[in-house]
């Protein structure tokens, strides 16, 4: 590659190349058109026209890897189909195809023919790398669709108006120690600007329709509409769980909404993580065997944990601080979804163990809605709350028409107003707890 290379509008590249310094109009951008094709991009700006087209396309093509480019105002920056062993690193691509800001409430379950602008799109690709790559200050930084075995690392995706990073139908992927802060957008009601949606499904990642067994590690997702947004049930009343992913050491703080959103999906682990300072820490309506362990939920407006409708879950060894509540449980008197998700017609089989509790209202609030004649149609049952440290909280735990549970083995001491305060409840065994006499 001793002779640099002038791109040229539309030109097909199909060897090796490295571009010469300076900039390019190129409103049709260039092509990769054979396989182990390398293009480094020498620092040179490719610009498009008009926030159309691809700056740098990859159609069925393999062993390809494109480098130090610098992409702006096309509808994608980079966009590859199908294929494998593709690298796309350390380039840097922004101001790609933006929808306006306060009149738009973003559709997540577009499928890939309908996609959003970005700056990388990859389609049906496989085995393949997005590295160190810059994609700041636009909708969406990083769109997978179709997508297996990808590592996604170490990029930056701050300050775009939809997402910091999305998986749509992409299973089996690694997203680790990339940076996607302040990923959010605000959506008014009303032409006044008076009524308006913080967030407007923006947030730092997005997790949709069938991706599972995704690997999600040390990402910085902070200050976002939602930190997570993980959706199992598409808005066309169709069943698309996303199961099986493990989200470790992540921080989803400052969200004006949720930092781990995570719905109608079973079997994801929720370890390590930072959910403080948002509305909810962790949002799991819907949501069965799931697991949230040793992560820090503090400050949250509404609460750390909530759960409508979910069974199977575990909730243990966390820190709770300063939430309003920390852990809501419930059963609506006419859950929405039931029709299509039966198992998830009550609240239950749900393990709270061995976290600790301190400065809430309620540490533990578990509830079943009253239907209009005062009755709870359906209850919250077969729950349990061991090894808990509950301390300091206006209220320890309240549980309101709920059935056949267990509150054993916990330490439940300076919360002024009651320890365990029960309102309708059946069959509640509260056994070998530390407690003050008067709680």
């Amino acid at each position: 590659m001793s002779e640099l290379l002038t791109p040229v509008d539309g030109m097909k590249i199909m060897r090796d190349a490295m571009l010469a310094p300076g900039v390019y109009y190129l409103p049709h951008g260039i092509e990769i058109g054979a396989d182990h094709v390398t293009l480094d991009g020498n620092g040179a700006l490719l610009i498009g026209d008009d926030f159309q087209e691809r700056g740098v396309s990859v159609r069925q093509h393999s062993g390809v890897t494109l480098r130090n480019l610098r992409i702006e105002r096309y509808y994608h920056g980079i966009w590859a189909s199908g294929g494998a062993n593709i690298r796309v690193q350390n380039n840097a691509v922004t101001r790609t195809h933006e929808l306006a800001g306060p009149d738009v409430f973003l559709d997540v379950w577009l499928d890939r023919s309908r996609a959003y602008g970005g700056g990388i799109f990859l389609s049906g690709v496989v085995d393949s790398f997005v590295q160190d790559n810059d994609v700041q200050h636009q909708q969406n930084g990083i769109l997978l669709y179709g997508c297996n075995h990808v590592e996604i690392a170490r990029n930056n995706a701050s300050y775009n108006s939809g997402c910091g990073i999305l998986l749509y139908e992409s299973s089996q992927n690694t997203v680790d120690g990339n940076t996607a802060d302040f990923c959010c957008r605000i959506y008014h009601y009303d032409a006044a600007g008076e009524r308006y949606h913080n967030g407007a499904d923006a947030a730092a990642l997005v997790i949709m329709c069938n991706s599972s067994r995704n690997t999600i590690t040390h990402n910085r997702l902070r200050g976002s509409g939602d930190g997570v947004f993980l959706g199992g049930f598409h808005k066309d009343a169709i069943k698309v769980p996303c199961n099986d992913n493990v989200f470790a050491y992540n921080d989803g703080s400052n969200s004006p909404n949720i930092a781990f959103e995570a719905t109608f999906s079973q079997r994801n682990l929720f370890r390590e993580n930072r959910a403080d300072h948002c509305n909810y820490g962790f949002w799991l309506g819907y949501s069965s065997l799931t697991t949230v362990q040793n992560n820090s939920i503090r400050g949250n407006r509404t609460a750390g944990v909530a759960i409508e409708q979910g069974y199977g879950n575990t909730i243990r060894d966390n820190q709770f601080e300063r939430n309003r509540d920390g852990v809501q449980l419930w059963t609506g008197a006419q859950p929405a979804f039931t029709n299509y998700f039966p198992d998830c017609a009550e609240t239950y089989d749900t393990a709270i163990t061995g976290n600790t509790f301190s400065r809430h209202d309620q540490a533990v609030h578990i509830w079943s809605e009253k239907l209009r004649d005062g009755s709870a149609a359906r209850r919250c049952h077969h729950l349990t709350l061991s090894g808990n440290t509950i301390s300091d909280n206006r209220v320890g735990v309240l549980l309101e028409r709920v059935r056949d549970s267990v509150v054993q083995n916990n330490r439940i001491l300076e919360n002024p107003e009651a320890g365990v305060k029960m309102v309708g409840c059946k069959d509640i065994s509260v056994e070998a707890n530390e407690m003050e006499k008067h709680a």
